[in-house]
């Protein structure tokens, strides 16, 4: 039976691997801030010498881009120092390591999808805070996954709910038109990640819900599958409610992916609906 070792376990990236995981098939050790600070290294090491996990995720981060540009020692003591502390011991202990990232790590000026490839130049405290955990990885470890996504959501705070909340609130909302991305749902990309987990595919991975949209038309849909009424109006992201301090152009290309062949990921439209059916049953 795998061991896997998921911090930020309570996070809905970390929430969305538990629930698709088969408690079967491996034993699981979760872990967020009040059991285990990852900055701290002796506690990360002792920790993993005693579990000798398989497979360490990581999904714990510092990702309001608000807070990090306000803090950035924190938010490189997170987001850096934590993946250095889970990279050392996952080489120490012979482990696969996923490394959760972003679309942040690009500067959001292309007018092209990036590709794994591309130049990183992020223009953000939080994703230049995730590339150095990023180069932390790949300088301790080869066994790694590092897995780029863009505008997730699931069960947690995310731009769905937030935006929802307000809706039912009958608040009058401005939502960026100028900003684009691919929105993705926390458990096709907690499906992707218990794929990979079980190959050598190491590297740099961009993983996202297929097609490409701006914040105001992802609002207008989230609208049209839920059937609410906003009074919303398209602004710039300056004059936006959400999501101020983000590239303008979010858009990842799945193309190490895509090389492979082995996986894809469902349009955007699909795992939104079926993400808003199921939280209207919850």
């Amino acid at each position: 039976m795998l061991k896997i070792w998921i911090n930020g376990a309570s996070g809905q990236l970390g929430k969305a691997i538990n629930q698709e995981i088969d408690p079967m098939e491996y034993e699981i050790f979760n872990t967020d801030e009040s059991e285990l600070d990852i900055t701290d290294m002796e506690t990360v090491i002792n920790f993993g010498e005693v579990n000798r996990p398989d497979i360490i995720i990581n999904c714990t981060g510092i990702t309001e881009t608000e807070l990090c540009e306000q803090d950035p020692r924190l938010a490189f003591k997170v987001n850096a120092l934590g993946a250095r502390n889970l990279s050392l011991v996952a080489a120490k202990i012979r482990a696969k390591i996923v490394q959760i990232s972003t679309d942040d790590v690009f500067d959001g000026k292309s007018d092209v999808a990036y590709t794994e490839y591309d130049m990183t130049n992020p223009m953000t405290v939080y994703g230049k805070s995730k590339l150095a955990g990023e180069n932390y990885v790949k300088e301790f470890t080869n066994r790694h996954f590092i897995i780029r996504s863009t505008w997730v959501y699931g069960e947690g705070q995310n731009f769905v709910r937030s935006f929802l909340e307000k809706v039912q609130n009958g608040e009058e909302l401005s939502i960026s038109s100028d900003q684009y991305g691919s929105p993705t749902s926390a458990s096709e990309l907690a499906k992707f990640i218990l794929f990979i987990i079980h190959t050598n595919e190491y590297g740099t991975y961009h993983a996202t819900c297929k097609g490409v949209v701006s914040r105001y038309e992802f609002a207008q849909e989230i609208l049209n599958i839920t059937g609410e009424k906003a009074n919303m109006k398209a602004v710039p992201t300056t004059q936006s409610d959400f999501s101020k301090v983000r590239p303008p152009y979010a858009v990842l290309d799945n193309f190490v992916m895509s090389i492979l062949g082995e996986y894809e990921f469902p349009e955007w439209k699909t795992a939104l609906r079926e993400y808003l059916n199921t939280e209207r049953k919850a």
